[in-house]
């Protein structure tokens, strides 16, 4: 069955990969309107995420909010098939600026290893290839249940020679391995952890259980963090990419004031772009004991 869903999942994303992006735009909002329109878990998820993450929101912009997540992740989703399977100068030429290239550049200069940051806002897939042209970093992803899709993402992912790693110990320890000789990561850094890997901070308020990943990485100078986002221009006509150079929190050696800060940055983030965050994922599966589950 499993395989099954791979290639039924792989064949849509060659489908929308082979229409002009504006159309697979539009397509892509369509399938967000009908996650919208027709009962399903994403919505069902993006809601109550929303209802604990924004409760200063009033009903009807709440629901507004629910609407355009979807449209968002819907374009989220084709952008990606274009992504992963156009030639990467392709996509690369939808990015129509870049805030704050300087910092990659002086950081890439450096002597010291690079941790580059993100988060599931806008298009994180467009941001690879822009992150993939500047120099040949590790990516850290968590890897889909499907292998076909897996063996795909892997292939379309390092397009630019650089190297991926999955979210297991042996990825993990490549990553740090990188690090520690004065190579470049890029880690996606709101993926609830296990347990034992993560710490509770604030998130929009309520308390999250996030990744010491990071942070580790940062002590005693081995390391330095910059975040990098691509987000939707308002016209969705292409991306904006945007470079900020950790704040002095997250190099503290209290794990959980480095953790604080890095959940600070992304929060800032997509309190400016909301609709295009993956509120659909299950962001806050695990809670604090004592706490009642959400989903």
């Amino acid at each position: 069955m499993e395989r099954l869903k791979g290639a039924i999942i792989v064949g849509f994303l060659k489908l929308f990969s082979l229409l002009p992006f504006s159309l697979a735009q539009r397509l892509g909002a369509g399938v967000g309107w009908l996650m919208w329109k027709l009962p399903n878990r994403s919505r069902d998820v993006v809601r109550i995420n929303l209802e604990h993450c924004m409760p200063e929101l009033s009903e009807t912009d709440r629901s507004d909010l629910v609407r355009r997540t979807l449209l968002d992740t819907g374009r989220s989703f084709a952008e990606s098939a274009c992504a992963w399977m156009w030639p990467p100068q392709k996509t690369l030429r939808l990015i129509k600026e870049v805030e704050g290239e300087h910092l990659l550049e002086e950081a890439l200069a450096a002597d010291t290893g690079l941790v580059c940051i993100t988060s599931h806002l806008g298009n994180w897939e467009v941001l690879n290839h822009y992150y993939c042209s500047k120099c040949s970093p590790i990516i850290f992803y968590r890897p889909p249940k499907q292998k076909a899709v897996d063996d795909l993402l892997k292939r379309q992912r390092s397009q630019l020679g650089n190297k991926v790693a999955a979210s297991t110990r042996e990825g993990i320890i490549s990553v740090m391995k990188e690090v520690r000789r004065g190579g470049a990561v890029g880690i996606p850094a709101d993926p609830e952890p296990a347990l034992k890997s993560g710490v509770f901070v604030p998130f929009f308020g309520v308390q999250a259980l996030t990744s010491k990943f990071v942070p580790s990485m940062l002590k005693n100078g081995q390391a330095r963090a910059l975040f990098l986002h691509c987000v939707r221009l308002p016209d969705n006509s292409g991306f904006k990419v945007i470079l900020e150079a950790a704040p002095e929190g997250l190099y503290s050696s209290d794990e959980t004031e480095a953790v604080s800060a890095m959940s600070a940055v992304i929060e800032r983030y997509v309190r400016r772009w909301p609709s295009q965050y993956m509120w659909s994922m299950k962001r806050f599966k695990k809670r604090p004991p004592g706490e009642k589950k959400w989903y």
